[in-house]
């Protein structure tokens, strides 16, 4: 997350929002994350993406106290369709914090990761994170071990995912013979990600680095995968930012991980290949908001009901205490 300039948010598996400081772009579009932002003592806001808020310290970096840091706020903010919805989901944020907390510990051994410190200020306690700030590389890294969504359609259009041949008659839902890597450019407001082959990354940063890129987003699947498993959840795929530590000039894990905003979770007690699988995420609330609502995706999506909130909210809490195997604490 690289300042001054632009500083991309990362939204689940095929979604982005990428905001940046210039007053120039200041203007709210219909899909733009809410401008209010809280004052905290000493930080500087900077911008807020469509879920994340950032901060950097007041003083400068030489003199704050944690160095060249940034501080990432996750709100309880819910987006959809790429709008943000005006009902938030309560305890989200904390949520997806404390998990991405976790998944960088399970993982530190597969790869070094940005988190400085969950020391924040009291009104962001459980939703802030002080992290080092990396110079990031401007691609979706993506690891695939089930066949769905986006990879889905290109295979269902051409056998192949982003180049990489895969067996015939795989359904929705499938499980593939080894996880693949799927890259991914990240797109800029209002539009989507799109797919791309190793060979694009490989021309863009360079072969060696693009090896790089693969071959941690794989491991860190590979590790992830089988703690998801052995925790009764299918990890189908999911996403992963890395950067350069300027410090030490290694290839460090950045940004959120493994959370149901960023990764298809699913049930092992209920998969079944051939069709949509229920997910940890805001299933309810596309639901709602396509099959429900009679929101014409058009305009701002209708305020949410108790009940999608609720289950939005129980589903979150319950993909953290499944994963964690601890009980999530408001």
């Amino acid at each position: 997350m690289p300042l001054p300039g632009k500083v991309t948010f990362r939204e689940g598996v095929g979604q982005t929002v990428r905001v940046t400081n210039s007053s120039a772009d200041a203007a709210p579009t219909a899909d733009a994350a809410p401008t209010a932002h809280l004052e905290l003592p000493g930080w500087r806001y900077v911008t807020s993406g469509k879920v994340r808020d950032l901060y950097e310290p007041a003083e400068p970096a030489g003199q704050a106290p944690h160095g060249d840091v940034i501080l990432v706020v996750t709100s309880d903010r819910i987006s959809a369709y790429d709008y943000v919805l005006q009902t938030p989901i309560p305890d989200k944020g904390k949520v997806l914090t404390a998990l991405t907390a976790w998944w960088f510990e399970q993982l530190a051994d597969v790869l070094p990761n940005h988190l400085v410190s969950l020391d924040v200020p009291e009104a962001v306690k459980g939703r802030g994170m002080i992290c080092r700030r990396l110079d990031m590389y401007p691609v979706e890294c993506v690891a695939r071990g089930y066949l769905t969504g986006s990879g889905l359609k290109e295979y269902q259009q051409t056998g192949e995912v982003t180049g990489i041949p895969l067996p015939p008659g795989l359904t929705d839902g499938a499980r593939l013979p080894q996880p693949i890597f799927t890259p991914a450019t990240k797109a800029e407001i209002g539009e989507h990600d799109e797919n791309v082959a190793f060979g694009y990354v490989a021309n863009l940063l360079g072969p060696d680095v693009a090896a790089g890129l693969r071959d941690a987003t794989l491991a860190l699947y590979s590790k992830a995968e089988q703690i998801a498993r052995g925790r009764g959840l299918i990890l189908a795929d999911t996403k992963f930012e890395f950067g350069l530590d300027p410090a030490s000039g290694a290839l460090t894990l950045g940004d959120e991980v493994l959370t149901p905003d960023s990764s298809r979770y699913w049930d092992v007690a209920t998969w079944a290949p051939g069709g949509p699988q229920p997910s940890f995420d805001k299933q309810f609330v596309r639901d709602w908001l396509t099959k429900e609502s009679g929101w014409d995706r058009q305009s701002q999506p209708p305020a949410l009901p108790d009940d999608i909130v609720r289950k939005t909210r129980a589903r979150y809490v319950e993909a953290y205490e499944r994963l964690t195997g601890l009980p999530f604490q408001a």
